[in-house]
């Protein structure tokens, strides 16, 4: 280990740990005498669901992300639709793609059991993120919890906050600057690195990319060529996915990056990193360090895990998560 990845690695652990101090109201370890099993329960489920089907854990990072960029980490993307309001998850942003809620479900029920009231689903979703970003071979996280449920989830929110496919880079540089993120942690978060997309979110790019060119030039063209045998022009098959990151599609890695400086990002937000000097160069740097990137990436996860959080007495604990009380 290098003595400048020693150095950043020990200034952003200390940086976490005064951070959890700062937050008065969100502590680690906020369940030790209420609920001490609480994050043991929740990593066994994702354990159990991760060992069943590898992809989930991809399917539970985004769904935290999905949750926090949307009035904060407060659980709203976990609640369903009804008749007189569509939620979240089912806003065009979030459906078909988000997936795991099913996890979040059943370690909602054994904390149900073993200490009612007690664990809200938005600090089960925290801990189900990093327990998978662990599962897939990134580096842990402190998770500060003491988080309280929201009891608003609208679909329109999240086309309005989250950033989407076709993004640019200057467009992602103001979407991730409104929550208090910097360009280079935006980069480090935009990270594609697990998980699976449907051909839906992309296939602008192999077929009607702008009126001068059917396909993307800055796509590769033998990916391209793969990515077109994957997703056929005029499929009516919206369940056809592909591997966001082909070479390693289920361990957190950095061949995300590399990836796109051959031109083989999946998405145009993915490619665009490449169009501006200052991401591009951060694009570069994560590509032939791993080590960093994965420091980078715990300490941007525990930032987020905090962005708008409800406590002390506002908001709920709902009992179902799925369901405002």
């Amino acid at each position: 280990m290098g003595m400048r990845v020693e150095m950043l690695l020990l200034g952003l652990v200390v940086g976490l740990c005064l951070s959890v101090r700062l937050e008065a109201q969100l502590q680690v370890g906020f369940y030790k005498k209420n609920c001490p099993n609480a994050e043991s329960i929740v990593r066994e489920e994702v354990s159990k669901a991760f060992d069943s089907n590898r992809g989930i854990a991809a399917g539970l990072v985004r769904m935290h992300f999905h949750d926090c960029f949307v009035r904060g980490c407060d659980g709203s993307v976990l609640i369903d639709s009804t008749t007189a309001n569509t939620a979240e998850k089912d806003s065009p942003a979030n459906n078909p793609s988000l997936r795991g809620f099913e996890v979040i479900d059943s370690a909602k029920a054994k904390l149900e059991n073993s200490c009612k009231g007690q664990v809200s689903c938005a600090d089960i979703l925290a801990f189900a993120a990093r327990d998978s970003v662990q599962l897939t071979g990134g580096l842990g996280y402190p998770v500060p919890a003491g988080r309280r449920d929201g009891r608003i989830s609208v679909a329109s929110e999240s086309l309005n906050e989250l950033p989407g496919p076709t993004s640019d880079v200057a467009t992602l540089t103001q979407i991730f600057a409104r929550k208090g993120f910097t360009q280079e942690e935006m980069v480090t978060l935009s990270a594609h690195t697990i998980g699976r997309s449907h051909c839906t979110s992309f296939s602008n790019r192999l077929y009607s990319f702008n009126t001068t060119a059917s396909q993307d030039p800055s796509l590769d063209t033998a990916y391209a060529a793969q990515l077109k045998q994957q997703c056929p022009q005029g499929s009516k098959d919206t369940t056809l996915v592909v591997p966001m990151n082909p070479s390693s599609p289920n361990f957190m890695d950095t061949a995300y990056y590399v990836d796109i400086l051959a031109n083989r990002g999946l998405f145009t937000s993915d490619q665009t990193l490449l169009t501006d000097t200052a991401t591009a160069s951060q694009v570069r740097s994560n590509a032939f360090n791993g080590l960093l990137w994965r420091v980078k990436f715990a300490a941007a996860m525990g930032k987020m895990g905090k962005l708008d959080v409800l406590t002390g007495t506002a908001g709920e604990i709902r009992s179902n998560c799925r369901v405002i009380n």
